[in-house]
């Protein structure tokens, strides 16, 4: 998470961007950011005792239908630990000096959604909303490119 890396690196940012992307308080697991839907195929996988769940489809985030083939045999299998460990953090994103929020305003997320809002409230964050699905990078790579060259 990049809010795990913040805390080791600060020094060294002097921009951070998420997109699409969780932002953990100190003491939460992944676990506990996920989507009803993720926690239950999450649950079920532990309950097997794997340590990994299918991969996700490129449908399910929402990848125009062009690149969906392309963007499934890129998709592995996701290992479970991560989500367990808490992360522990210290507010360190919160002292980067430019922080940067892109929201994939087509791909449906709540969670997704709510962290958009709170940095919205939040002067010192600047936000985007981008029409398309979660894979923006595949999805609008120009538009993408060109928030964060103005970001930077």
């Amino acid at each position: 998470m990049i809010s795990g890396v913040a805390e080791q690196v600060l020094s060294r940012l002097g921009s951070i961007v998420f997109l699409d992307a969780f932002m953990p308080d100190d003491g939460t697991r992944g676990l506990d950011n996920t989507s009803e839907f993720s926690r239950k195929g999450i649950l079920a996988a532990l309950e097997k005792g794997d340590v990994s769940r299918p991969s996700p489809t490129a449908a399910m985030f929402e990848v125009n239908e062009k690149d969906r083939s392309w963007v499934d045999s890129k998709m592995t299998p996701q290992p479970l630990g991560v989500l367990l460990q808490p992360i522990r953090l210290t507010g360190a994103r919160d002292r980067v000096a430019k922080k940067t929020y892109i929201r994939a305003a087509s791909h449906p997320n709540p969670i997704f959604d709510k962290y958009l809002g709170i940095c919205k409230a939040d002067r010192t964050w600047r936000t985007f909303e981008i029409p398309c699905g979660y894979d923006v990078m595949v999805d609008m790579p120009e538009r993408l490119a060109e928030v964060l060259v103005e970001v930077a």
